[in-house]
């Protein structure tokens, strides 16, 4: 076999790396996100406009309010997330919140579970990012730990909450203990790392440093809560706001049902799954079939839109920086 191709490959391995390597290009590349970020915000608005949702008889501040509350959601979840990196290896909050809204965004063509392609290479192509492939893979599956457990005493609540069918009942516990489980594992990791036994191994010696100590899993979960928490209460608000009523406990319901939607290994599109989820559940709870829909895809058409301003807003706060330092270098 010839070596001329192999020669070939290297060379242009080498010239991408030159590019890759380029300031210029790196401007280009954040340029090209928050071009595709505000068409995707476009899309999400023109598939609003469509929408056969109930928004025109909404309260328009509890509908800000519900938007707000799913921004902040967003948030807190970044914030939980990068509490799982190892400090000399922890992005900025703006780059897990960038990855996690548009992440939220591809759900609505992505099928389940492949959003999390999406959050690899938003966070990794962030700007000043130190974390490696290997360590936003690792945290991401810490993340789900992290999410299951945090799910748990919602799911046990809405368990025990009267008046639902024993199925109903039995697949909250089912959620309830998948986040005991999770939390088990959770503790488990770092200790299980440290194995002198493990330590043998590459991997080992590599997942060892890495793994989430108790304390910032703690900090972790503490944060990733209040997400939820967050979400729950906008779920309840957007209830109220299209006249279902404000009824806390079946937010509570939906949130652990559209999770567990999420979760599903192989699905359709995550957003679709979600809303399907949804509007099962409040068909089920006694909710007319047009309003259950309309609600589901209400919630879901606002956690998308809420998911795109933060994937725009934190482009355009890398974007602004790095121009601003490209100026400053300009004029010295």
């Amino acid at each position: 076999m010839s070596d001329r191709p192999r020669g070939r490959a290297r060379r242009s391995l080498s010239h991408l790396r030159q590019i890759g390597s380029s300031r210029r290009a790196r401007g280009l590349v954040t340029v090209g996100f928050a071009a595709a970020g505000c068409l995707l915000l476009a899309l999400a608005a023109r598939h609003v406009s469509h929408a056969p949702m109930p928004f025109s008889r909404g309260e328009p501040t509890l509908l800000l309010s519900v938007a707000l509350l799913f921004l902040v959601a967003f948030l807190l979840k970044a914030c939980g997330w990068g509490r799982l990196f190892a400090v000399p290896e922890r992005p900025g909050p703006l780059a897990l919140a960038a990855a996690g809204g548009g992440a939220s965004v591809m759900g609505l063509i992505l099928p389940g579970r492949l959003d999390e392609l999406v959050r690899v290479a938003i966070v990794r192509r962030y700007p000043g990012c130190p974390a490696g492939v290997r360590s936003i893979c690792l945290s991401l599956v810490t993340l789900g730990l992290v999410d299951n457990a945090a799910l748990a005493p919602l799911a046990f609540t809405a368990a025990a909450w009267p008046g639902n069918s024993a199925p109903v009942r039995i697949g909250f516990a089912v959620v309830g203990v998948t986040g005991i489980l999770a939390a088990a594992a959770l503790i488990a990791l770092p200790f299980v790392a440290r194995s002198p036994r493990l330590l043998r191994y590459r991997l080992a010696r590599w997942l060892a440093p890495r793994a989430t100590p108790p304390r910032r899993a703690a900090e972790a979960w503490a944060l990733v809560s209040g997400s939820w928490l967050m979400r729950a209460a906008a779920l309840a608000l957007l209830l109220a706001a299209l006249g279902l009523g404000f009824n806390f406990p079946l937010a509570l319901m939906l949130l652990c049902t559209g999770a567990a939607a999420a979760a599903l290994p192989v699905s359709p599109a995550g957003a679709a799954t979600q809303i399907g989820a949804g509007a099962t559940l409040l068909i089920v709870s006694g909710i007319g079939r047009s309003e259950a829909v309309g609600f589901a895809l209400a919630a879901q058409t606002l956690i998308v839109l809420a998911g795109a301003s933060v994937l725009l807003l934190s482009i355009a706060w890398a974007t602004s920086r790095r121009l601003a330092g490209a100026a400053a270098l300009r004029f010295r």
